[in-house]
């Protein structure tokens, strides 16, 4: 995730205050420090670091926490406060009617972009439509075409046609039934004259109600002046940062978004059209800080469990907490988990449970192939309800029968039981963890506004 490295070293500096019933300067200076490490090594604008540093320091050492809290807390509150305010507000985007176009250089991934913000409007009962107006770059066509119909929504481009202007016109023509039209333009090494010109002409003819650049977490201060460009040829309304699954670190991005006076529409992550989320700076920002972000993870198991065809079921995320069961529990969660995208970031909008805790899990803890899965399902089809009601009753005869019934060899079944023993301890692990800290931070986003913690004027900070 962006600026993960930030969420490590930060929880480890303020893991120090524990116990503590006093903050010192030079307490706030090893966090302050770290802050200004991480955020430089993320290739965030030093204008915008210091600017946080001397916002957190002040805070810390002149305002009064409120009774009962205790310092790392306090702490951690104006942190939380100053991060959000230092990524800023998410980019309205009204769930109706209205026209986005797409901007970006070459590489930033305006075409898969189109495709992921598209399945996502669909995800939200709206009717949207891609139309593909880049006759530049080869196969581009093609790939917006082949990812259109990934995320099962309308498309409109015409391979034959040299002038995208002309694309654009017949397109709207074409998509007027279409809630939400995404309209993706072509890219350039760099911003130059022609492409500059051939933007405004599209956007001329379309009119769009939102302007969205398209970055690459990959880029590093670059981003600054090319958000500069952008915004004085047509005006930047949002930005969008992509491929953040890799080892981006996605600081350039912050920098642009203050260079255009603009927010964050979207963050992307991975290949699927499904690998995008809305940005949402509470619970961004709370991932960040290892406090997860229930609303983002509620939103992501409401979508695996209709496709699983669960949709119907009380499945409630707090239930991963509990620490404790049954292998058919355990065949429900991994199905539903292996539809709600890669795993550490699910991890990451658990509280308690992202960032550094899961560095200190066993590497195969949750390693949890489609092969393995497949094979763990019809292992499982083979066993008594007794068995996986409690497999530990499993022993070498029962082990034997299974896998006569199976087909698979022995190595598999203990594989299945040694996953589930390492799942239930590992969710052991975390129940109750930090005398109560983690039952009071979901207390707390729970009570806050988006999901994550919005609303902590109020509760236990």
């Amino acid at each position: 995730m962006v600026l993960d490295n930030l969420g490590s070293s930060l929880r480890g500096t303020l893991d120090n205050l524990r116990g503590k019933s006093r903050i010192s300067e030079e307490d706030i200076e090893d966090i302050v420090k770290e802050i200004q490490r991480s955020l430089l090594q993320a290739d965030v604008d030093v204008a915008l670091v210091q600017e946080l540093s001397d916002n957190i320091k002040t805070r810390a050492l002149e305002e009064e926490p409120p009774a009962g809290t205790t310092p790392r807390d306090w702490v951690l509150r104006i942190v939380y406060e100053e991060l959000v305010d230092m990524v800023g507000e998410s980019t309205e985007l009204p769930l109706e009617e209205q026209t986005i176009m797409l901007a970006g250089l070459y590489g930033s991934g305006k075409t898969t972009t189109a495709a992921k913000m598209a399945w996502w409007f669909s995800t939200k009962g709206l009717r949207p439509a891609i139309i593909q107006t880049d006759t530049d770059r080869p196969g581009a066509y093609d790939q917006s075409k082949e990812m259109a119909d990934r995320a099962e929504v309308d498309f409109y481009g015409d391979p034959d046609e040299d002038d995208p202007v002309e694309i654009a016109r017949d397109g709207l023509e074409a998509t007027e039934e279409a809630d939400v039209r995404i309209v993706d333009t072509a890219g350039r090494d760099g911003l130059n004259e022609e492409l500059i010109e051939q933007i405004e002409r599209i956007e001329e003819e379309v009119k769009p109600d939102r302007n969205l650049l398209v970055l690459d977490a990959a880029m590093g201060q670059s981003a600054k002046s090319q958000a500069a460009d952008f915004q004085e040829a047509i005006g930047i309304d949002g930005v969008v940062i992509t491929k953040l699954d890799g080892t981006a670190k996605g600081g350039g991005a912050l920098a642009a978004v203050d260079e255009t006076d603009s927010t964050i529409a979207f963050l992307g992550s991975g290949e699927t059209v499904k690998d995008i989320e809305r940005f949402e700076p509470s619970g961004f920002i709370s991932r960040l800080l290892g406090m997860g972000d229930l609303k983002q993870l509620t939103e992501r198991v409401e979508r695996a469990m209709q496709e699983t065809g669960d949709e119907e079921e009380d499945w409630d995320p707090e239930q991963m907490l509990e620490g404790s069961f049954t292998l058919k529990d355990m065949r429900k969660q991994m199905e539903t988990m292996n539809n709600m995208g890669p795993l550490d970031q699910v991890m990451d909008m658990i509280p308690g449970m992202g960032g550094g805790l899961m560095d200190q899990l066993p590497d195969d803890a949750m390693d949890v192939t489609q092969e393995r899965m497949r094979d763990f399902d019809v292992i499982m089809d083979s066993m008594t309800e007794e068995e996986l009601e409690n497999p530990r009753i499993i022993g070498q005869s029962r082990t034997e029968r299974i896998c006569a019934g199976s087909g698979k060899p022995e190595e598999r079944v203990r594989e299945l039981l040694e996953q589930h023993k390492q799942m239930s301890q590992m969710l052991k692990q975390f129940q109750g963890m930090g005398d109560g800290d983690m039952e009071r931070m979901m207390k707390q986003m729970q009570q806050g506004e988006g999901g994550g913690m919005g609303g902590m004027g109020g509760g236990p900070f």
